[in-house]
C-alpha cells in the first residue's frame, strides 16, 4: 500500500498485510481522519425522528468508519406499525388485475411535489473546510424543510437523511465524465429519479448510461418494453441491458443459490454494450481499445470449463479517497482529463451496483450483499489505463411510491423491519403465490385436489409458510410468522417470487412486444435455453423444495450476494484470505450477488 498526499493507492496482492516501519504513524493519521469525519457527520444522529439502519461491526482497519454511510430513514410511529399489523391479520387478499402493475414515472416522482434531491451549494477555494461543511449542512436542512412543506405527512417514501451519503453523490457527479445509473429492471421507475437525469444532462452537461440490471429475472418482452419506454421519455439516455447471471435462472423456489458453474464475473451479459455506449459518447476522444481488449482477454482467460487461469492475471489499482482530497473538488468543464474516461456508478440500494462493477472488472473487487447501504466508503478502480470506475454508496431519493413496494424492491433491510406482513400482502396480491408456495391453510393437511376456498390474509400466508418450512418460536414452539414473512420478502428480492412492474400500456400491447424484432437480442443476453425455461422440480444441489433452509435462511445465498454484510477488508481479514488483484485491469474473485 502506498500513501501519496491526500489519497491511498492500494495494490492488492496475495500478501496478507503491510508491516512497514511507518505503520503506527499511518494508523495515527487515519484515526485522526476518522475522528474528523465523525465530527462532520451531520445526518441527524441526535434527533429522535431518524432511524439509523444497518449497524456494521467495527474494523481493525481504522482508515474509515464502516457506519458513516449507513441508511438514515425517518422513523415510523408505533401506532402506524401496529395498525398495519392488525390490518394484515384481518384484511382478505384480493388479486390485483395485471393492468394495475403498470406504473408511470410521474406516479412515483410527480413534478408538482418538488421531489428533487439536495444539491451541493456553491463554494470557492478561499473558503475554509469548516465553513463549507456548515454551508452544506444548512443547504441540506433547507432541502428537507422544503420537501416536507410540499408533501403531507405519510405521503413520502423512505428516503436518505444521511448528509454524508449525499456528499458522496456530489463527489461522484463532479469527478465523473459519464454516469452509469443502475436500476433493477423489475422496478425501473422506482430507481430512476427524473430530477437526477435532468441535472446531469442539463447543468452538468454530462451523459447518462442507464443500466437495466438483472434482466435474467424479467420476461424478455417486458425488458424490451421498459427499454423503449425509458428511451422515449428520456431521449438523452443511452440504455443498456445487463445481467450478472446469464442463463442461470432459479430452477426451484427454494434453490439455495444460482451457481455460476465456475463461470466467474467475466461471463456477465452486458459489459461489451456499456463499452460500446462509451465509445459512442467519447467519439474517439479517449482511446478505449485497451478496454475492448480486456473484455476479450477476460473471455479467453476463462477455460473451457469456466475456470479462471492465472496466466495474464493483471494487478488492479484501487484508490481510497480521503475527504480532504475530495471536498475541495468542484465540477469542471474539462472532460477526459489526461486521456482517462471516468465512469461514476450510481444507484439505489440493492439494484446490483456492486455486481455490475465486479462484472466490468472481470473479477470481484467489491463485496456484494442484499443488505442496503453495503458500500461503505468512496473508492475508484482502474479498469484499464484509460478507464476508471468510481463506486458510490447506494442512496434512496425522495418519491411518492408505496413504502411496501419500496421494501419489496430491497431498499430497507428485511431483518430490521418492524412489520413485514403488509409487504407480504402487497406481494401476494400481485403474484401467483398459491401455486408458487404450495401452502395450505394453517392447521390443515395439504391436499392439492382440494378447492382453494380459504380466504387468505397476509398473516395466514406467513403462518402457513412458517408451518411448511418448520419455523418455530424458541419458547412456545408456535409458528414463527415474523421469520416466515422475512423469508418470503427475501424470496421476492432474489427474484424467486417474481414481481415485475409494467410500463404504461404493456398489458394491452403485450403481443407487440412478444413478436418484436429486437426480442432475440434480449433473449440472447439472458442466455436462457428452452429446457431451463421449463425448470426442474429439484434445485442444482439436489434438494427438495420442501427441505428446510438453514437456520439463518436470510443469508445462505452468498453466491447471489444475499448475505455478505461485512466489508471485504473485514471479511478477508477474518477469514485470513487475500484477494488476488490485477494491475490496470480491474479485479475480483468469485462473487456474491
Amino acid at each position: 500500500m502506498v500513501i501519496t498526499g491526500e489519497r491511498e493507492l492500494n495494490f492488492v496482492s496475495d500478501k496478507q498485510g503491510d508491516t512497514g516501519s511507518g505503520q503506527s504513524s499511518r494508523n495515527a493519521s487515519a484515526e485522526r481522519g476518522v475522528r474528523r469525519d465523525r465530527q462532520s457527520d451531520t445526518s441527524d444522529s441526535e434527533t429522535t425522528d431518524i432511524k439509523r439502519i444497518n449497524q456494521q461491526p467495527g474494523s481493525r482497519d481504522s482508515r474509515y468508519d464502516p457506519n458513516r454511510f449507513r441508511l438514515h430513514f425517518e422513523k415510523e410511529s408505533k401506532e402506524d406499525v401496529e395498525n398495519r399489523k392488525k390490518i394484515a391479520q384481518v384484511r382478505i387478499l384480493q388479486p390485483v388485475p395485471e393492468r394495475e402493475l403498470e406504473m408511470d414515472v410521474s406516479q412515483v416522482y410527480p413534478e408538482e411535489q418538488g421531489l428533487d434531491f439536495p444539491r451541493r451549494p456553491s463554494w470557492h477555494y478561499g473558503m475554509q473546510r469548516e465553513e463549507l461543511l456548515r454551508k452544506e449542512e444548512v443547504a441540506f436542512q433547507q432541502f428537507r424543510q422544503a420537501l416536507y412543506s410540499r408533501n403531507a405527512p405519510g405521503t413520502l417514501s423512505h428516503f436518505e437523511h444521511n448528509l454524508e451519503t449525499w456528499r458522496q453523490l456530489w463527489r461522484v457527479l463532479e469527478m465523473s465524465d459519464v454516469i452509469l445509473l443502475i436500476v433493477d429492471i423489475r422496478y425501473p421507475v422506482l430507481h430512476f429519479p427524473p430530477a437526477l437525469y435532468h441535472y446531469i444532462t442539463g447543468p452538468l452537461q454530462k451523459q447518462v448510461i442507464l443500466v437495466l440490471n438483472k434482466v435474467d429475472l424479467c420476461p424478455a418482452p417486458l425488458v424490451l418494453a421498459w427499454k423503449h419506454y425509458l428511451t422515449t421519455h428520456f431521449p438523452s439516455l443511452h440504455c443498456v441491458c445487463f445481467t450478472s447471471h446469464p442463463g442461470q435462472p432459479y430452477s426451484t423456489l427454494l434453490q439455495k443459490r444460482r451457481m455460476r458453474k465456475k463461470s466467474g464475473w467475466s461471463r456477465a451479459g452486458g459489459p461489451i454494450h456499456i463499452m460500446r455506449a462509451c465509445q459512442e459518447i467519447t467519439a474517439g476522444k479517449v482511446d478505449l481499445s485497451s478496454w475492448e481488449k480486456k473484455i476479450q482477454r477476460d473471455a479467453v482467460a476463462m477455460g473451457t470449463e469456466g475456470d479462471w487461469t492465472d496466466d495474464g492475471a493483471e494487478t488492479v489499482v484501487m484508490e481510497h479517497h480521503s475527504d480532504v482530497a475530495m471536498e475541495m473538488n468542484s465540477p469542471t468543464q474539462e472532460r477526459y482529463k489526461d486521456g482517462v474516461l471516468t465512469l461514476g456508478c450510481i444507484g439505489f440500494p440493492n439494484v446490483g451496483k456492486s455486481s455490475v462493477l465486479n462484472s466490468l472488472v472481470g473479477r470481484k473487487v467489491v463485496s456484494v450483499s442484499r443488505t442496503p447501504g453495503h458500500t461503505k466508503y468512496f473508492q475508484t478502480y482502474y479498469l484499464t489505463p484509460t478507464v476508471k470506475l468510481c463506486d458510490c454508496p447506494g442512496l434512496v431519493f425522495p418519491s411518492r411510491v408505496d413504502r411496501q413496494l419500496q421494501i419489496l424492491a430491497g431498499i430497507y433491510p428485511v431483518s430490521q423491519l418492524q412489520e413485514p406482513y403488509s409487504s407480504v400482502g402487497y406481494l401476494c396480491e400481485r403474484t401467483p403465490y398459491m401455486s408458487a408456495l404450495k401452502i395450505s391453510p394453517p392447521g390443515q393437511s395439504a391436499d392439492p385436489m382440494a378447492p382453494a376456498v380459504h380466504a387468505w390474509t397476509a398473516w395466514d400466508v406467513c403462518e402457513a409458510w412458517a408451518e411448511k418450512r418448520g419455523y418455530k418460536t424458541a419458547k412456545a414452539a408456535r409458528n414463527d410468522v415474523y421469520r416466515a414473512a422475512n423469508s418470503l420478502l427475501r424470496l421476492a428480492m432474489d427474484g424467486r417470487l417474481s414481481l415485475c412492474l409494467h410500463p404504461p400500456g404493456y398489458t394491452q400491447g403485450k403481443e407487440q412486444w412478444e413478436s418484436h424484432p429486437e426480442l432475440a437480442e434480449i433473449e440472447a443476453l439472458q442466455g436462457r435455453r428452452p429446457e431451463e425455461e421449463e425448470g426442474g422440480e429439484r434445485d442444482e444441489e439436489g434438494e427438495s423444495s420442501s427441505e428446510p433452509e438453514d437456520e439463518d435462511d436470510h443469508d445462505d445465498d452468498e453466491e447471489d450476494g444475499d448475505g455478505d454484510d461485512e466489508d471485504e477488508s473485514v471479511r478477508s481479514e477474518r477469514k485470513g484470505k487475500a484477494l488476488t488483484l490485477n494491475m490496470f485491469g480491474v479485479l475480483g474473485e468469485n462473487e456474491c450477488e
